[in-house]
C-alpha cells in the first residue's frame, strides 16, 4: 500500500497546480511555502523520479546568474485526488 504524500509533498503538489503548465523554479515555491531549501528539493527531486513532475535547466538566464532548474507538473495537468480510505464516491 502506498504511502500518504507528506504534508509538505501535499503543498508542493498543491503549489505546482495552480498553473500546471508553467514552469516554476525552487525559490519561487521556496518563498511562496515557506519551506526550507533542505526540504522543498529533496521533495522536488522524489516527485520528477516518480514521474509526478518534470524539470528542465532555464533556457537563457540573466547574465551572472547560473542557470535554474525549473519544474513543472508532468504533461502540465494537475494529478487527480484520491479518495481517502472509507470515503464513498459521490455518484
Amino acid at each position: 500500500m502506498p504511502r500518504r504524500p507528506s504534508p509538505q509533498t501535499q503543498a508542493v503538489i498543491g503549489a505546482m497546480a495552480q498553473d500546471p503548465a508553467a514552469w516554476r523554479h525552487g525559490y519561487d515555491l521556496l518563498t511562496e511555502l515557506g519551506l526550507k531549501a533542505g526540504t522543498l528539493y529533496p521533495i522536488l527531486m522524489r516527485l520528477c523520479d516518480r514521474g509526478v513532475l518534470e524539470a528542465t535547466w532555464e533556457a537563457d538566464p540573466p547574465p551572472g546568474r547560473p542557470p535554474r532548474h525549473l519544474y513543472r507538473l508532468k504533461g502540465g495537468v494537475a494529478p487527480a485526488p484520491r479518495p481517502e480510505p472509507g470515503m464513498v464516491p459521490a455518484w
